[in-house]
Parts: C-alpha cells; structure tokens; sequence
C-alpha cells in the first residue's frame, strides 16, 4: 500500500489501521509505504528507510521515535521548527460570504466561506483531498473571480482583481500543482522566478525584461532554500520534485508578501527541506504576514498554525486555536461536524 491514508480522516484511519491489523493477524503480509512516521510507529512491526533509492537503515518502529527515522531518512540531524512570540496585528485577509463554482466538473464548490486572518498569524486549513482546496486558492490568488467585497485585503475589496493586481497589493500564493501552475515545465528558472515576481522584484520596465535581476532572483531562491540544481539557466522540468517544490515556495516567501496562501507546501520534499519550508513561513509571520497554509498533512499544521479549520464539500469550519485540539476534533471537523454551517471569525 502506497500512501493509503492521503484522502482520509482520523477516525476512518483508525478504521483502515483495525483491518490491517486483522488481515496480518490473519497471516497476510502487508507492505506499507509512508512519509507519514507516526502511522510508521503505530502500525509497523519492522521498517527499510530509503534514501535516494538505497536501503539506508532498518529499525523496529516502536522503538524508534519518528525523528530518529526521519534523520535516517535525510542523513542529518533536523532542525525543528521554532515559533517566534509575536503579537497579532489587523485582519490582513477578510474572506466573507464567499460562493463559486469549480472550474473542474471534477471540482468542488465552494459554498458560504467566511474567514479572516490577521497579521502575524498562520491559519492552517485541512481536509481530505477533493473538498475545495483548490477552488479556495484559486479564489484567494485571483484566477478565479468574486463579488468585489467577498475578498478584502487589509479593507481593500480584491474580489475583481486578477492574479498579477493582487501581487502588487501584497498578496501571494503558491498552489499545490508545481509543474505545469506553480510553473511552466519548459521555461528556466529565471524565467519562472520572472513569471510571479516582475512586480514586486522590479523584474521589468516599459515592457523590457530586466534578464539579469530576474537571473539574480533566481539565483537568490536556489541559494536561500538549497534548491539542487545546475543553475538558474535549468528548465523546471529538469528539477526533482522536492527541489522544484523548495523553489516554488521560496519564490514567493522572498517576495516579502503581506498575505500567503500556499496549498501543500511541503509535497514531496524530504523531512529536512520540510522543516525549513516550516520555519520559512514560520519567520514569515514573525515579520507580520499573515498566512493560509492548506495541507493535508495535519502534523504540519498543528506545528505551524495558530488556528485550524477544516474544508469540507467546499464548506469551511469555524477556526479553532490548534493548541489544545485533539486528533478525533480535527477528524470530526474534516468529516463535516462541529458547526460546518457556523463559519464567521
């Protein structure tokens, strides 16, 4: 099994986990693959770490805590993640009332979102797979247009504004597909640092292309965030996926935006890059942004969110702070319970 838990709750991992754990008391041999290491500890009788395609350690997990796996994993100590004590400001993004239809048949609408989040927060948002998480950034990024007044960036109705007006006024994203919407397979790096960041990093001027500061931004990304690549001159295709996902992200976080919202933002990179896109957005919000991180990885959002809401059929929970909240809350939240329809901040 390849990442079984991705599109499930809590509760129905638990359900899952019971009918493993039938099935091999049953004597059926089950191999299970997973970057998530507590479901490791929790469900595994023996665990292989790989590393770049080789074996690189064995250990029982349940006597193994998950960073000492997670260490195997990268080959170096982790660094956690720390929280800067910080007081909050005013509400950088209003989200009110918000209703829109998915540009996907596949998609899901959203329906009657309300949220606010202020300066120096990070508001997590969870949900399984599918619920809207798409649609939500698209809305908040601007390619998907509202009612003037149902998107306020500090006061300002962005509702009509397109991606590139609410750039320029601050806010930023970074969606869940790298290759192909967070950038264009075929063009270099520096072109893809050009496409997001020619407004806010004075990448052109009168229509002209200014090549080299783009080629410095580029540059500055593949520096600041260890992005292995040959040079910024190396198409995005060419990128492993963890060191395409570090440079999406770092392209946006050193834009200095007011408001971020980035969906899935460590997808496919390893537990160390992982950490220090964590800390990033972490040390964003000590500077006073305020940020929407959407994940599925629930780990990730109890560690970086100051509140929690859950996505679910396009409906968006009531935040909640995520200190003190339980595992079987959260599950309840995703599942659609616990005043879905009662969503004002």
């Amino acid at each position: 099994m390849d990442e079984p838990t991705s599109v499930l709750t809590p509760q129905e991992v638990n359900i899952l986990f019971g009918t493993l754990r039938k099935l091999s008391a049953e004597g059926t041999a089950i191999l299970y693959i997973s970057h998530k290491l507590e479901e490791i500890r929790a469900l595994c009788d023996h665990a292989t770490v790989l590393r770049l395609g080789k074996v690189v350690g064995e250990c029982v997990p349940k006597d193994t805590t998950a960073r000492q796996m997670a260490e195997l994993m990268v080959g170096t100590t982790l660094q956690t993640p720390t929280r800067a004590g910080r007081d909050l400001g005013g509400v950088a993004l209003d989200v009110s009332g918000l209703s829109a239809a998915s540009p996907s048949a596949f998609g899901t609408a959203l329906k009657n979102v309300h949220l606010a989040v202020r300066e120096g927060e990070v508001l997590g948002i969870g949900g399984v797979a599918g619920n809207g998480q798409d649609e939500l950034l698209a809305v908040l990024s601007g390619e998907i247009l509202t009612a003037p007044d149902a998107v306020k960036l500090k006061g300002k109705p962005v509702g009509r504004l397109g991606p590139l007006a609410r750039r320029a006024l601050g806010l930023l994203t970074a969606p869940e597909e790298r290759l192909g919407h967070a950038a264009a397979p075929d063009m270099s790096l520096t072109e893809n640092a050009l496409l997001t960041g020619s407004v806010r990093e004075g990448l052109d001027s009168n229509g002209f292309l200014k090549w080299g500061a783009a080629e410095g931004f580029a540059k500055k990304i593949i520096k600041a965030f260890d992005v292995r690549t040959p040079g910024p001159g190396t198409a995005a295709r060419a990128l492993s996926g963890g060191n395409l996902q570090k440079f999406v992200i770092g392209r946006e976080v050193l834009q200095r935006p007011e408001v971020l919202v980035v969906n899935q933002p460590t997808w496919g990179v390893d537990a160390s890059a992982a950490a220090a896109i964590r800390q990033a957005i972490l040390d964003l919000a000590a500077n006073g942004a305020a940020v929407v991180c959407i994940s599925q990885d629930l780990d990730e959002l109890m560690e970086i969110a100051d509140r929690f809401a859950a996505l679910n059929e396009g409906r968006l929970s009531e935040p909640r702070p995520t200190k003190g909240l339980t595992v079987d809350e959260i599950g309840l939240m995703m599942g659609g319970a616990h005043g879905m329809e009662v969503a004002h901040v």
